[in-house]
């Protein structure tokens, strides 16, 4: 059974420490918001048969967002 994937273990971050973030910038709590939802559509896609096309389609839809998440979570150092 296709279970959602774990952003905050993939951040090494903790869910305070995210939601902190989360409340504080606008655009990591939206895509946060973007990031729950593509994960819901690749664990109903996992499970409902979809084909292995679809469903690698969005997984990387799902991982284009978790990096724009993570850049905003750990930015790069100068």
């Amino acid at each position: 059974m296709p279970v959602p994937h774990d952003l905050l273990a993939d951040l090494h971050t903790s869910a305070d420490a995210f939601q902190a973030l989360v409340d504080n910038n606008h655009d990591l709590h939206r895509l946060h918001k973007e990031y729950n939802a593509k994960d819901k559509e690749v664990v109903a896609a996992e499970g409902n048969g979809t084909n292995d096309e679809a469903v690698n389609r969005l997984r990387r839809e799902r991982l284009l967002i978790k990096d724009k998440i993570e850049r905003i979570v750990h930015p790069p150092k100068a």
